[in-house]
């Protein structure tokens, strides 16, 4: 039986690894869909789902719902419909592999959003670890290559990934701050609430020509692909995900989306599609800057997620 102070990790290391297939699945899915209507499509499965488990297994759901629907309605905007429909806006434009490096760059985007609106000013090694994980964004990205010019969309495609990751950890901050909801509870109640208004950002869109609605034989002959996205990379990862943000809190559970460019690349690899030298070399560099953040000093104190972790293990035998 799991013990439970490592329930929080490996559900952290299962929600960060789910979301590297979403990047390889999700791919081939924007050619025949738009990001916008992606989305809506994604979350009204994943919604009812969500909805289904949050009456199961909630405590009074919709109340709190109706208590706490401006709030949870801009958390769930932030996390479901800005980061999703900017992340596979850049998708498009890019690589699955460029995308989930671009998400390990998360934790340092917390430490920085921290330090504007909290006034926790991050370390000196926090901040080098900020710099580092940009540089290998920029590294997997390929900004510093001469040809990078004549790639303008991936570019682009990059940019827009990199500002949707705002979204996500705005939404990872609503989850911290709010304890008086269960994981379920939080990711069902934000979701729901956020749905009518992606849908009605879809259908605006869609009269202006932004954005063409799908076909409805398009949808059914992408069911299964829908199907996956909509309970594992969604569903499953965001309850996980928010679980281990509760236990360990916003910075170190950010911490372990390190994993997502890991997964997407080994992934790479076992199908045969060697990952360049540029995407290893810039996951190597977000994973050394997430080794040397994992180290810094935070609130006058180390974060140190896995000797943490031995400590309360060590406790619990006592």
């Amino acid at each position: 039986m799991l013990h439970p102070a490592l329930a929080p990790v490996v559900a952290l290391l299962c929600a960060t690894t789910a979301w590297g297939s979403l990047f390889l699945v999700g791919k081939p899915l924007l050619s025949v869909l738009d990001p916008l209507w992606f989305t809506v499509v994604r979350y009204l499965l994943a919604g009812l789902l969500l909805g289904a488990l949050a009456q199961l297994f909630g405590s009074t759901p919709w109340r709190k719902l109706r208590a706490r629907l401006g709030r949870l309605t801009l958390l769930g905007l932030a996390g479901y419909g800005f980061f999703s429909v900017l992340v596979f806006y850049g998708l498009a434009r890019s690589l699955p592999s460029h995308g989930a490096v671009i998400m390990a760059s998360m934790p340092f985007t917390t430490l920085l959003l921290r330090w504007a609106l909290d006034g926790q000013r991050p370390s000196a090694m926090s901040l080098v670890g900020a710099a580092m994980a940009l540089a290998g964004v920029a590294t997997v990205a390929n900004v510093f290559s001469p040809a990078q010019a004549a790639d303008a969309p991936m570019l682009l495609g990059d940019l827009l990934s990199l500002a949707g990751t705002l979204g996500w950890v705005l939404y990872t901050r609503g989850a911290a701050a709010m304890p008086e909801l269960s994981p379920l509870e939080y990711t069902a109640l934000t979701a729901v609430a956020a749905w009518p208004w992606m849908l009605l950002a879809a259908l605006v869109a869609t009269l202006l020509g932004l954005a063409p609605a799908p076909a409805i034989g398009v949808l059914a002959s992408r069911l299964p692909a829908l199907l996956y996205i909509a309970v594992l990379p969604t569903v499953l990862a965001a309850m996980a995900f928010n679980f281990g943000v509760r236990r360990l809190g916003a910075v170190a559970g950010t911490l372990f989306i390190n994993m997502v460019p890991v997964s997407v690349l080994g992934v790479h690899a076992l199908l045969g599609q060697a990952p360049s030298a540029a995407e290893l070399g810039g996951a190597g560099l977000v994973a050394l800057a997430l080794a040397v953040n994992a180290w810094a000093g935070r609130d006058g104190r180390r974060t140190r997620v896995l000797p943490d972790l031995a400590e309360r293990l060590a406790d619990s035998r006592r």
